[in-house]
């Protein structure tokens, strides 16, 4: 079971009813959060979510919309007697934005540790899920995130007893072990089926539109793409300032052949956004305009 709450869909500025850019994924007791905009406490706490397991926080860019809540974040999971340390991903230049942030937020009782992106395309490897950022096409270096649960075969009792696998193995072998013992090595092929459908979602904003999000979103349970403008007469602004629209998010859901497109980070001038849906659905008919707060629970398909 894989939790996703869109807690923020603003750009720009904070509006009374839009908290700006942050979205939250829950799975096995982990909490992974990318972007944390100015409100992101606030919209953790009118989600009832707490701050405090955090364990991964992803940084699609350093503009401020994206970045500026990091401070009383920190503050805020050291006041909650927080001892673990926080992993921190994002572009170049990671360590140096989040120092400059922290001149308000120096002393805390966990330690930072930072993990920059290098690569076009890059992934990171954790207990039961991947996350693997993606360059897009934005003023500033951004990269896009998928978050990926993979879900290994079925395990295959009568496989295991025909090879004598001891049964005190069974269970690490279901984890993905490779275990050597008394002279033999067993693998996790040896009594796992063919590995099953896993869960993925993938999340970009501030972007022109790019072959990159299709082939990264591809296979996605869930892609959320901004949709910073729906007035048909904003389009040169979208190109000058390197953002989407909602009719080029649709576009990049139907390539890539997703079930669902939420969109988010919509500008303040896009006071409505659900007066534009038609005609986005006419593209994509599974999109939503997605409010602060929108969450599903994503689950393995049956056998």
């Amino acid at each position: 079971m894989l939790d996703v709450s869109l807690l923020g869909t603003g750009g720009m500025m904070p509006l009374p009813y839009r908290w700006l850019t942050a979205l939250m994924l829950r799975y096995n007791g982990k909490s992974i959060l990318i972007d944390c905009g100015e409100g992101t406490q606030i919209a953790l706490r009118e989600k009832g979510w707490s701050p405090k397991p955090v364990d991964i926080i992803c940084f699609t860019h350093y503009h401020a919309d994206h970045i500026s809540g990091l401070p009383g974040m920190l503050l805020t999971m050291g006041n909650a007697e927080r001892t673990e340390p926080l992993l921190l991903i994002g572009p170049k230049g990671l360590a140096r934005a989040v120092n400059a942030l922290r001149v308000i937020a120096p002393e805390l009782p966990f330690e930072i540790r930072y993990q920059e992106i290098t690569e076009p395309e890059q992934e990171f490897s954790f207990e039961g899920f991947r996350i693997k950022a993606f360059k897009v096409s934005h003023s500033v270096l951004c990269y896009g995130y998928s978050m990926m649960v993979d879900r290994g075969g079925r395990f295959d009792k009568e496989r295991a007893l025909e090879q004598q696998i001891p049964m005190k193995l069974w269970s690490r072998l279901q984890k993905g072990e490779v275990i050597e013992q008394d002279g033999r090595v067993y693998r996790p092929d040896m009594v796992l089926g063919q590995a099953r459908k896993g869960l993925k979602v993938t999340y970009c904003t501030d972007t022109r539109p790019t072959e990159a999000i299709v082939s990264n979103a591809a296979d996605s349970d869930l892609l959320i793409l901004e949709g910073m403008y729906g007035e048909p007469d904003k389009m040169v602004k979208a190109r000058e300032n390197k953002h989407m629209t909602m009719y080029e998010a649709a576009r990049i859901a139907r390539a890539a052949q997703v079930p669902e497109l939420w969109l988010t980070h919509y500008s303040p001038s896009l006071t409505r956004p659900e007066e534009y849906m038609g005609d986005v659905r006419k593209i994509f008919p599974n999109a939503v305009a997605a409010r602060d707060g929108r969450t599903v629970e994503l689950n393995f398909e049956e056998d």
